[in-house]
């Protein structure tokens, strides 16, 4: 008897850096096959990429189909859809000053999406992030559960790493969490965040935590600065190829992404940074964490600008 083996498929839309990095790592992770879709104008761009990418299969041993396209008809069917297109930030731009311009780009993205893979797990990159993935679910129309936002491992990551440096140890070893809007209002939580089960707050003095929690706040704006001519691509892309692996390989993974609440923390209606579970079923759970004071203050004005900004979108 012969048995038909089907690879998952993953498609990358927006083929930049973040979307030709997604596409290196999730073919050396053998996720699945890869699509890496862009506009008509710059398909040379994802085809190269792919190709690129497919040369180096010999060397670094994967097995993974990777193709460039303009094409929707070729996503039909993905498994999972991760969104970066739209407009990265520039020096002296906030998140929020790209609303006008990428919500156009989402709203056509999602209206095609809906049409060639209805039953994807859905997840946006593109800044500013709470609002772009509330315009995928709406344009859409997927369950909640199945669109979600990549903002919460990257902000826990370089909380975690901007920790470790301080105190000196690998940052495998610190756990923490930020949640919240992904921007300046952000909430990292330093009063569950460990080093080993040891908390941060008795391994680091106050001034040195206060300013990680500026830094954290302004890590993407720092690497816009330093870069000059684009925004962080690296450290996103790893992020989202995570959660993008939990739910294939169904792991149960404890992640903060920017999920749809429905009266968790107090609030309801609209997507916010909170730890979720992914698995199979995309976003399985949301989990309500213990908060101090200050952090649920913190949390509650995150909320009201994501809220205010989303109220603006008009959907």
């Amino acid at each position: 008897m012969t048995t038909s083996y089907k690879r998952n498929k993953i498609a990358l839309i927006g083929a930049g850096m973040i979307g030709g990095t997604m596409a290196l790592l999730a073919a050396q992770k053998e996720l699945g096959d890869i699509v890496l879709l862009d506009i008509p104008l710059a398909e040379g761009t994802a085809k190269g990429k792919a190709l690129d990418i497919q040369e180096s299969r010999a060397i670094d041993g994967y097995d993974a189909e990777i193709i460039g396209t303009s094409d929707y008809a070729d996503v039909t069917g993905a498994d999972v859809v991760i969104v970066t297109a739209g407009v990265p930030r520039k020096p002296g731009m906030s998140r929020d000053d790209l609303v006008g311009i990428n919500l156009k780009i989402i709203k056509d993205v999602a209206s095609k999406l809906k049409e060639v893979c209805p039953k994807a797990f859905v997840i946006v990159i593109t800044n500013p992030l709470d609002a772009m993935v509330y315009t995928m679910q709406k344009v859409t129309g997927f369950p909640t559960h199945m669109v979600c936002g990549m903002a919460g491992v990257l902000d826990s990551a370089r909380l975690r790493y901007f920790l470790a440096d301080g105190i000196g140890i690998a940052a495998q070893n610190v756990q923490a969490m930020v949640l919240g809007g992904h921007g300046d209002s952000m909430v990292p939580l330093l009063s569950s965040a460990n080093a080993g089960g040891v908390p941060v707050t008795t391994l680091l003095d106050p001034e040195t935590l206060a300013a990680i929690v500026a830094r954290t706040r302004a890590a993407g704006g720092e690497i816009v600065g330093l870069l000059g001519n684009g925004s962080a691509f690296y450290s996103p892309a790893a992020a989202a190829i995570q959660m993008a692996e939990a739910y294939l390989n169904d792991k149960k993974a404890v992640l903060p992404a920017a999920a749809y609440l429905n009266g968790e923390y107090g609030y309801d209606g609209f997507y916010f940074g909170v730890p979720t579970i992914i698995g199979a079923g995309g976003i399985e759970k949301i989990i309500e964490t213990p908060l101090s004071d200050d952090e649920t203050k913190a949390l509650a004005a995150s909320a009201g600008e994501v809220k205010s900004l989303v109220a603006g979108l008009g959907l």
